[in-house]
């Protein structure tokens, strides 16, 4: 049995596939101990002609090819974790890299703490593979630590969404049949929170493991591809894991979960240039009852202008909706890209003010 599976999910990222697979290939760990599957969503570039180069040098490369695109990570995720092997599973984005000591790092852990999964520090890098200065998670502030559900400052912080920065014990994934969403961005955020929910025992730990690389124009990751249908896919996202969480009856973790989903979600729609006005009205009517849950939940924008925002969806007001997010997108173009992700989060203020909401202060 391999220590490690590693799931790439790969559509037309032919430019970017030889330097996620190297850093796969080259860890520290030692790449015998490590089952490399690599899963094409119907790429029409060199993607699949690349895996099937890494596939003939290596016996520990599975490949697998879907002849038409499923529009996410969902489903070449889910046959990747049905192909794999190993004893833990990890997954990358085929245009992303990992540190050379990442599987090492997280190998060790995991069998350390005798974990369900453990999450990891990250980096954002540029498009040529330059690190940004700071890593995601504040290194002084956190370290070694186990989460808990009930925690909703240093462990909220830790969960995120991504499925890239962890290790998960195989075992524990098939045995409570987690499974990414399908046809739909968002997969990974359902993946990560199914998992959070049904797990025990989960682990920080400080290391940076993985560095997402920051694409730009035609072809760029899905987060930065803010298209009608994005959006779409994005609003059935978040009504399924909505209703994972009431399933699980853990609302109040959700609320946390939820201011940071509301933020992403508008600052996605603020900034997006794929939108027509036509699109934009009929985007806002069909996600209004992801932002109305901000009267339900008690939660409240992290920002004055999104308080108007939310303010105007549950009204109703969708021209004066648009209006606004013109306005700010404009503004955000003479932000440096530290300052708009800064932006997109929000602050520690507003978590503070969810837990006075919750005690009823």
């Amino acid at each position: 049995m391999y220590k490690i599976s590693v799931i790439l999910p790969i559509h037309n990222v032919g430019k970017y596939l030889h330097d996620c697979a190297e850093s796969v290939i080259n860890q520290t760990l030692g790449f015998e101990n490590i089952e490399l599957i690599m899963v094409d969503d119907g790429s029409t570039d060199d993607s699949f002609e690349i895996m099937k180069e890494y596939d003939a040098k290596y016996d520990n490369v599975k490949i697998f090819h879907f002849d038409e695109k499923s529009g996410s990570a969902g489903k070449p995720r889910n046959k990747g974790i049905e192909m794999a092997t190993g004893k833990y599973l990890m997954f990358s984005d085929p245009d992303d890299f990992f540190a050379l000591d990442a599987f090492e790092n997280m190998y060790n852990a995991i069998e350390k703490d005798n974990a369900d999964f453990i999450i990891a520090n990250w980096c954002y890098a540029d498009e040529d593979g330059t690190p940004w200065e700071k890593p995601i998670f504040d290194e002084e502030r956190f370290k070694h630590f186990k989460l808990s559900i009930d925690d909703y400052k240093d462990s909220f912080y830790i969960m995120n969404s991504s499925m890239c920065n962890k290790i998960f014990n195989r075992e524990f994934i098939m045995s409570h049949g987690i499974k990414c969403l399908e046809y739909m961005p968002g997969e990974d955020t359902y993946f990560s929170m199914s998992a959070f929910l049904d797990a025990k025992n989960v682990y920080y730990i400080p290391v940076v493991m993985y560095y997402y690389r920051q694409r730009k124009g035609d072809g760029a990751s899905v987060s930065w591809n803010c298209s009608a249908k994005f959006f779409d896919g994005m609003n059935k996202a978040y009504k399924a894991l909505y209703e994972k969480f009431v399933e699980k009856d853990q609302v109040n973790f959700y609320k946390f979960v939820y201011a940071r989903n509301m933020t992403y979600l508008l600052y996605r729609f603020i900034d997006s240039t794929q939108l027509s006005d036509e699109e934009r009205l009929e985007i806002i009517a069909e996600c209004r009852w992801f932002y109305k849950l901000s009267n339900t939940l008690d939660v409240p924008a992290c920002q004055k202008s999104l308080s108007t925002l939310l303010e105007k969806i549950v009204n109703g007001e969708y021209k004066d909706v648009i209006d606004i997010c013109k306005i700010i997108a404009e503004t955000r173009t003479y932000m440096t890209k530290d300052v708009r992700q800064s932006m997109s989060k929000p602050t520690q203020e507003m978590y503070d003010e969810i837990i006075k909401n919750m005690k009823g202060e």
